[in-house]
């Protein structure tokens, strides 16, 4: 048998031991009800809850744009995974290979490069996978060197800093061409991650403008490029097309029915023929699983995501469960044959509860329940105080859309303590004007130091572009930082 962990003393294994990969909404939700249901049996030590995941913490995705924004601090958009789950053994790692005959989980941690042992074999009885998705990118030439994600805290953050930076840049700058790619912001994809986040930066850059003595917001150039004829399509065409109107209307430009053919040497090369220099292009146009699904040996979809029954076990396989984005789960309340459940919060969250209740079944030896819940409707963020929603059937948008939108997110947002401090912030946030602060050094905080003591800026990165002259190497003390190196990386 593999060992359970290293550098701990031998014990007594436990009765039954629940191995959740992933700390995301499923991962956190379930693991969080199965100490919750198992807590006695947890405390005696008849049974142990390991919650393998890259992250400490839980990411709040939907409060990503205003993180990035700046109407929410980064901190209270993410849950740390060790305070909520006190119960359970939190193992910082990547999940490597998945043995289910064996039911071993092979895992790297941030140990195992520094003391050479290797990777940790952790052995488990009920296995659910959580691990969520990754960005879904395209063979687009200069995606990788010059495209930015949305998909974490740690790119919202970069993302808001990198905005400010161009707009440092183009203040300053002699260069009218340098000027123009420096406020020219392009976006691709047209989903929920798409367009609440450009909205929402396109608010904070447009409000950040007054205080640019040379900067109009008219000078600012947004581009939302979207493969297919509409966008949002979660809330339905007619807010959908509300949704395009709306942001024509704040000059932003969107083109439909068109896709980013390349973005080499930072020009952004669109289908119907357009060409835009810009030092920002941002990514959102979809995501697939993650890719240790790939590697599980367990049944997968043309997709790539776990094919599951309506009881959210793996097909074919016992004691293996998954659900949200690494899961294709029948959706039973849809008339059409062979549906299955959107891969959104709103399921992943009740699924998560259903997940947790049928691997507890199965351990007492009842029958598990089917998952089933119809979709209440979507609710979408267009900056503030506008948005749109289609709820139970009705459609709303404007500020009564955006409230519901803000009403729901902060209903869904785990822990009291996240749910006060994100109240306490956008009420703040009425009462005092937006924080226009960029800091940028956040990516690199060794830069000053490694200067000042003649060592290179970047020791842990060789690959990294980006070099800041220092003081006496051609560029005055105090001046201004151009931004040669990797996207989203401003400091």
């Amino acid at each position: 048998m593999a060992p359970d962990s290293r550098g701990t003393a031998p014990g007594t294994r436990p009765a039954v031991r629940v191995l959740v990969v992933g700390g995301g909404y499923v991962g956190m939700y379930t693991a969080l009800r199965l100490q919750h249901k198992l807590r006695q049996r947890l405390r005696s030590g008849e049974a142990e809850i390991v919650v393998v995941t890259p992250e400490p913490y839980m990411t709040y995705q939907p409060f990503l744009p205003e993180a990035a924004a700046g109407s929410i601090s980064p901190r209270h958009v993410v849950v740390p995974l060790r305070r909520v789950l006190r119960l359970c053994r939190v193992v910082i790692g990547e999940v490597r290979r998945i043995d289910h005959a064996e039911r071993t989980v092979t895992v790297t941690t941030p140990a195992t490069g520094e003391d050479g042992t290797g990777a940790v074999h952790i052995p488990y009885d009920e296995l659910v996978l959580a691990p969520g998705s990754v960005s879904r990118t395209l063979p687009v030439p200069g995606l990788a060197d010059f495209g930015i994600g949305f998909k974490t805290v740690e790119e919202a953050i970069g993302l808001r800093n990198h905005v400010i930076e161009q707009m440092d840049i183009a203040s300053t700058t002699r260069d009218p061409a340098l000027r123009d790619a420096a406020l020219t912001f392009v976006f691709v994809g047209g989903g929920y991650a798409g367009v609440e986040a450009l909205a929402e930066l396109e608010d904070m850059a447009r409000y950040t403008s007054r205080y640019y003595h040379n900067i109009k917001p008219e000078d600012l150039r947004w581009i939302l490029v979207e493969a297919t004829g509409r966008i949002l399509p979660e809330v339905g065409e007619d807010l959908g097309g509300y949704a395009v109107r709306e942001l024509r209307g704040r000059n932003i430009d969107v083109r439909l029915d068109t896709r980013l053919d390349s973005c080499e040497d930072r020009i952004a090369v669109l289908s119907d023929g357009s060409r835009f220099p810009t030092r920002t292009l941002v990514w959102t146009a979809g995501v697939k699983p993650a890719p240790i699904l790939a590697a599980s040996g367990l049944p997968l979809t043309e997709r790539g995501r776990l094919r599951c029954t309506a009881a959210l076990a793996v097909e074919g396989t016992e004691h293996a469960w998954a659900a949200g984005d690494a899961a294709s789960v029948p959706d039973l309340t849809s008339p059409e044959k062979g549906a299955e459940t959107a891969p959104n919060a709103q399921h992943a969250v009740r699924q998560a509860k259903v997940l947790a209740d049928n691997v507890l079944a199965v351990l007492d030896g009842r029958p598990p329940t089917d998952y089933r819940h119809a979709t209440v409707g979507s609710v979408a963020s267009l900056g503030l105080h506008k948005g749109v929603a289609h709820v139970y059937g009705r459609k709303i948008k404007g500020y009564p859309a955006w409230l519901m939108h803000r009403v729901y997110h902060l209903s869904r947002v785990p822990t009291f303590n996240r749910k006060a401090r994100v109240l306490a912030e956008w009420t703040l946030a009425g009462l005092f004007k937006r924080e226009i602060v960029s800091l940028g050094s956040l990516e690199h905080p060794r830069t000053e130091f490694a200067l000042a003591a003649g060592g290179h800026p970047f020791p842990a990165q060789p690959g990294a572009e980006r070099k800041r002259p220092h003081p006496g190497d051609g560029e005055p003390e105090g001046g201004t930082r151009g931004d040669d190196g990797p996207p989203g990386a401003s400091g």
